[in-house]
């Protein structure tokens, strides 16, 4: 499901290097955690947040086909991420 999101995120953003998706799996709820560059939060929530739904919505759906629930958490990136990609830049 990880690779699932960062595809779909991938599509939608200017910068698709920057996405970055982590997987913290519990027994029953797997949390994904998202962040993106800083000109793409816009695109991600989209108006009225309706993107960000359909891709919970989806994610919900094949979570379920593998009998668990799924959350996903927009996250903005910290300062201190932004400085070392661009240092490495």
């Amino acid at each position: 499901m990880k690779e699932f999101i960062e595809h779909m995120i991938r599509q939608l953003v200017d910068e698709p290097e920057q996405v970055r998706v982590n997987e913290i799996a519990g027994e029953r709820t797997v949390v994904f955690e998202l962040r993106v560059g800083d000109g793409d939060m816009g695109k991600v929530i989209g108006r009225g947040g309706q993107t960000v739904r359909s891709v919970r919505t989806l994610l919900t759906a094949a979570a379920a086909r593998q009998g668990k629930r799924s959350v996903l958490e927009v996250l903005e990136n910290d300062k201190r991420e932004n400085s070392e990609a661009a240092e490495k830049n």
